[in-house]
């Protein structure tokens, strides 16, 4: 499997954007009864771990909303919490950045469809989850 993140050098690290809602419940591990907490320990996971199978730096934003708003930022993981649709902000974060690789990790077929029109790759849950 090729690195989702190959591509010519640029003078930033590569953006990896997490859909965190997509993410969390791609698990049935019982995120439904603590969605912030459930945003936390992926976030947690994503700091510690950076982007597993790819070695040099990242910067790794994490999208919460809804329950999950108001997860704080830590050392290695930007969390933004969107202001309407999780989905929106991811575009909006992929679009805002078109002159360096963006790595997209979701499930949701239409915001894969959405971001990749503006040159972002997509990769599913597992990218970051295991």
């Amino acid at each position: 499997m090729t690195d989702p993140l190959d591509a010519p050098p640029s003078p930033a690290p590569p953006l990896v954007i997490v859909d965190g809602a997509n993410v969390v419940g791609s698990r049935p591990d019982g995120w439904w009864k603590d969605r912030k907490g459930a945003a936390e320990r992926l976030r947690d996971r994503l700091a510690g771990e950076g982007l597993p199978g790819h070695p040099g730096p990242v910067e790794i934003v994490l999208v919460v909303e809804g329950a999950a708003r108001g997860v704080a930022s830590v050392p290695g993981v930007r969390v933004e919490s969107a202001p309407g649709s999780g989905d929106d902000h991811v575009v909006e974060l992929a679009a805002a950045s078109p002159g360096r690789p963006r790595l997209v990790v979701t499930a949701d077929r239409e915001l894969r469809r959405r971001v990749t029109e503006l040159g972002a790759r997509v990769a599913g849950p597992r990218t970051v989850l295991g």
